[in-house]
C-alpha cells in the first residue's frame, strides 16, 4: 500500500513522451543525484541478503524495485517516482524505513533525508555516550578553556584549561556532570540577578536543543528534575524565548588569578550532530595573561598513537 503522508505532486497516468522528456529536463540537479543515489543503493544490495530468492533472468544487479517496495511498505509505482528524482513529499516514517532496506549508515541516512526533504533527520537518541577522541585531542590543544556537551548538556570532556580556570569536572562523579543542574542548583542561582539574565539565555537555548531531541526520555527526566529542583527554571523554561545561536559572555572571579572574561561559543562538529563544543575565548590582557600563565605551566600532552585509515 502506498503511505498516505507520502503524496507524489506528478500525474500517475502514462505520460506523453515529449511531455516527459520536458519534466525529466526540467528536474533539478539535487533530484538526479537522488535518483542516482537509490539507484546505486539497490545495485549494491544482493536479494540473498535480504532473504530473498535470487531471480532466474536478471537485466541489473542487486535488488528490483519491486523488492525495495515490498520491503519498504509502499507501492512500486510510489518507489519508482521517488528514484527517478520527482518532486513528492515523503514522511519521516517512509524515508525511515526505506534507509533500514538499504542498511544506509547514518552518514547515509542523513545524506538520502537531505536530498528528499532538504533538511537532516531526526537524532537518534543516545544514552550519555562518549566523546569522539579526535575531539578530545582537538579541545586538549586549545589555546582557551573548551569543554564538550551532549544536546542535554551532560559535560562528556573538558580541558585542563577548563579544569583550572572554570571547573574541574572530575571532582564531580559522572551521573551529576550536567552543566544546567549544576549551574541551577548551584549557590550562584539564588537570588542572583546576573545569573538570571544569563539562565534566560541559557533557556533560550536549551528551548532549541530540546526540540532536536525529539522524545528523549533522558531529556524530559531532566526537564522535569530541574522544575522539582529550581523555581528560577521552573519560572523561566515556559518563557518564549528562543535562540538558535550559541553566543555569551562569561565573567568569573578566580580566587588566585582575579576577575577573568570570557565570550563563549559553540560549534557542531561534522558527523557528530549530538555534540556541542563551547570554547570560552578570553576578550581582555588580564583574562588572556591569566590563559597563558596557566597554560604555560601545564606539562606537555603525551603524543597520540593515531591508527590510520
Amino acid at each position: 500500500m502506498e503511505h498516505r503522508n507520502a503524496v507524489p505532486v506528478v500525474e500517475t497516468g502514462r505520460a506523453d513522451p515529449v511531455i516527459a522528456t520536458t519534466r525529466q529536463s526540467s528536474r533539478l540537479p539535487i533530484d538526479r543525484q537522488r535518483a542516482e543515489f537509490l539507484r546505486n543503493c539497490r545495485a549494491r544490495i544482493k536479494p540473498s541478503d535480504l532473504g530473498l530468492p535470487e531471480p532466474q533472468r536478471r537485466r541489473t544487479e542487486g535488488l528490483r524495485r519491486e523488492d525495495v517496495a515490498a520491503l519498504s511498505g509502499v507501492s512500486v509505482a510510489w518507489y519508482t517516482w521517488l528514484e527517478q528524482g520527482r518532486q513528492m513529499r515523503v514522511s519521516d516514517e517512509v524515508l525511515e524505513r526505506i534507509c533500514h532496506t538499504f542498511r544506509l549508515t547514518e552518514d547515509e541516512r542523513v545524506y538520502l533525508f537531505s536530498l528528499v526533504q532538504q533538511r537532516p533527520p531526526r537524532l537518534h537518541h543516545e544514552g550519555h555516550m562518549e566523546p569522539p577522541p579526535e575531539i578530545v585531542r582537538m579541545i586538549e590543544a586549545a589555546a582557551a578553556p573548551a569543554v564538550i556537551l551532549n544536546l542535554r548538556w551532560d559535560v562528556l570532556a573538558w580541558n585542563r584549561l577548563n579544569a583550572v580556570i572554570l571547573r574541574d569536572y572530575a571532582v564531580v562523579p559522572k551521573e551529576q556532570r550536567n552543566l544546567l543542574e549544576i549551574l541551577f542548583t548551584g549557590p550562584a542561582s539564588a537570588d542572583n540577578p546576573e545569573f538570571e539574565k544569563m539562565a534566560g539565555r541559557l533557556l533560550a537555548k536549551l528551548r532549541v536543543n530540546y526540540s532536536a531531541s525529539g522524545k528523549d526520555p533522558q531529556f524530559e527526566s531532566l526537564i522535569r528534575r530541574l522544575e522539582s529542583l529550581s523555581p528560577l527554571f521552573r519560572r523561566m523554561w515556559r518563557a518564549p524565548e528562543i535562540n538558535v545561536r550559541s553566543y555569551g559572555m562569561h565573567r568569573i572571579h578566580h580566587p588566585e588569578l582575579g576577575e577573568l572574561a570570557f565570550e563563549n561559543t559553540a560549534y557542531v562538529p561534522d558527523g557528530h550532530p549530538m555534540i556541542r563544543v563551547i570554547v570560552f575565548t578570553p576578550v581582555d590582557a588580564p583574562s588572556r595573561a591569566a590563559v597563558e600563565k596557566i597554560r604555560a605551566g601545564l606539562p606537555a600532552l603525551p603524543d597520540q598513537h593515531i591508527a590510520e585509515d
